[in-house]
């Protein structure tokens, strides 16, 4: 099933609270499906706040309602470091906590944001999106996969181990 359009645009510190609602309810649909990759611990409230205060956070709706939310930046964790990027420059971003509201899952709002982040990147100067993506979630992993996403390396966090990825942008 195809969703209907969404509308992306930077949120603010007031879209915190329906964001936050939405990921901890995706929080708990993850758990049933027996990918243990968010918690109370992560991601918070604060992420959210500081993204938004640092005008790094979108949220995309539909009919209205926050269907996606997503950060970008240039940030790296550490284990970033390790990885074989094929883009050894400087002209990258790269997508943190991107989560689609469970109540738009399966409906290819996943897809659709990733391609809006390329177009974003790409008008931006970045030649290349940088990510990691729990090897415990098949769901991100085939949709990674299916964009052209290749991996680069591993981390291993409190959680378990995140393939780090990279898609190189060529329009």
């Amino acid at each position: 099933m195809e969703c209907n359009e969404i509308i992306y645009r930077k949120a603010d510190v007031t879209d915190v609270p329906a964001i936050q609602a939405f990921v901890d309810k995706a929080k708990t649909v993850m758990d049933s499906q027996g990918i243990p990759q968010w918690d109370e611990i992560y991601p918070i409230k604060d992420d959210f706040i500081g993204d938004a205060e640092k005008k790094e956070l979108y949220v995309g709706e539909i009919d209205g309602k926050p269907a996606v939310c997503f950060t970008l930046n240039k940030f790296q964790d550490e284990a970033y470091f390790t990885a074989d990027w094929e883009n050894k420059g400087e002209d990258f971003i790269v997508i943190h906590r991107l989560c689609v509201n469970p109540d738009f899952q399966g409906r290819g709002v996943g897809t659709q944001t990733c391609r809006y982040i390329e177009g974003l990147a790409w008008t931006g100067g970045a030649s290349s999106i940088k990510l990691d993506a729990f090897t415990k979630n098949p769901i991100s992993l085939a949709m990674y996969e299916k964009l052209g996403y290749k991996v680069t390396g591993y981390a291993d966090w409190r959680k378990g181990r995140f393939k780090l990825m990279e898609k190189v942008l060529k329009f």
